[in-house]
């Protein structure tokens, strides 16, 4: 609780901070087997350490943004997190001070009213089309929200004029904020009166540790309400045009994770007991972990020509996509410079994308110039 316990140090004299809504931004949308290196400049997702994020947030950062803007970012480092969290802390002070008096003046001091509700929403793969209407409505109504990496600028683009964003992204080595103080903030500003939105790329409960955060606000008596999202296999699949299932084809569909926290199964030993050749694997955050992965599906029964194909940023205008079969695919993704976000899908569906044929010729064609 030792993040509530700095939130609730407050001075009394404090106001209101104004939030300005971010400029959109005006994508293209290139090919969705190959790029165009010009429209690859600027990523669909928050980066780390954009300036961009920091003008979004930038109620967080009272005269820090230009300071933030002529300086360049040294190594990730625990204490970068730690001096973003210090810039922050102030503000999310002052805010949840603000919210507390909003109540109190309705009539709602001493919990009379209860706390405020809390939603999960699932924000789909990346193209803001893809929304729900409620997760739209939901977006716009919201006191805080706090957003992943891997929800995009455009759906940022939909907060209300009253709403402040709080970025919680993680990324290998750099976690802006642990999990467990994302869980304190969500119930500080819920036990405050807030709408809480927590933004989660895909569906909040599909790899999003979405049922954690349900798990433990629920124990503090806090109501969470979740709104799906569209995951990233279904989003990207029909990209392609590719059935995650298929009569006489794939009878079954298994969401396989790529890498494990503490406590979670090894990925290659969850390889093992997934080489099926009637089901459709789709491999998450397993960029890195790919090369292995591979070898042990064909070790423990998967064809070496297995349809597989890899997507960057899938549904996104950024989209790469790398079709191969299974033993190759993983020098495809290395000679194709792939970065994360990247989903792998794995099953003889995959050459039912109307993709696939072209894919196959181009490759050769390819391989027979060099």
């Amino acid at each position: 609780m030792a993040l509530v316990n700095r939130l609730q140090c407050l001075s009394p004299s404090l106001s209101s901070t104004h939030f300005r809504k971010p400029k959109s931004v005006n994508f293209h949308p290139i090919c969705s087997l190959y790029y165009d290196s010009s429209s690859y400049s600027s990523s669909p997702f928050t980066e780390k350490h954009s300036f961009e994020r920091y003008q979004r947030d930038e109620w967080l950062y009272t005269n820090q943004v230009e300071k933030i803007a002529c300086c360049s970012f040294p190594p990730d480092s625990d204490s970068i997190r730690q001096d973003d969290i210090a810039l922050q802390l102030p503000e999310l002070k002052r805010l949840l001070q603000v919210l507390r008096e909003k109540r109190e003046s309705e009539g709602c001091g001493g919990g009379k009213c209860g706390p405020g509700n809390v939603f999960l929403v699932g924000t789909g793969p990346g193209d803001p089309e893809l929304l729900t209407l409620k997760a739209v409505r939901v977006i716009q109504n919201a006191d805080l929200l706090l957003y992943d990496r891997l929800v995009s600028n455009e759906v940022l683009d939909l907060i209300g004029p009253e709403g402040r964003l709080l970025y919680v992204g993680k990324t290998a080595g750099y976690h802006s904020r642990t999990q467990e103080e994302i869980h304190e903030l969500l119930l500080s500003f819920a036990e405050a009166g807030a709408t809480v939105v927590r933004l989660k790329g895909g569906d909040p409960l599909v790899f999003g540790r979405g049922g954690e955060e349900m798990d433990f606000l629920q124990q503090q008596g806090i109501q969470v309400k979740v709104i799906p999202g569209i995951t990233a296999a279904s989003g990207i699949a029909a990209e392609l045009g590719i059935p995650l299932t298929h009569r006489g084809v794939a009878n079954s569909v298994r969401f396989l994770t790529g890498h494990s926290r503490k406590g979670g199964a090894d990925p290659l030993f969850v390889a093992e007991n997934a080489a099926d050749t009637d089901s459709t694997l789709v491999l998450y955050m397993g960029l890195s972990t790919f090369p292995s992965v591979s070898q042990k599906l064909i070790h423990y029964g998967l064809p070496p020509n297995t349809p597989a194909v890899a997507v960057e940023r899938g549904t996104t205008p950024q989209q790469r996509t790398v079709f191969a079969e299974l033993k190759d695919l993983a020098q495809r993704i290395t000679l194709a410079e792939l970065v994360s976000p990247t989903l792998i899908i794995i099953g003889k569906v995959v050459a039912l994308s109307p993709l696939w044929p072209l894919s196959l010729k181009e490759a050769s064609c390819l391989v027979e110039a060099n």
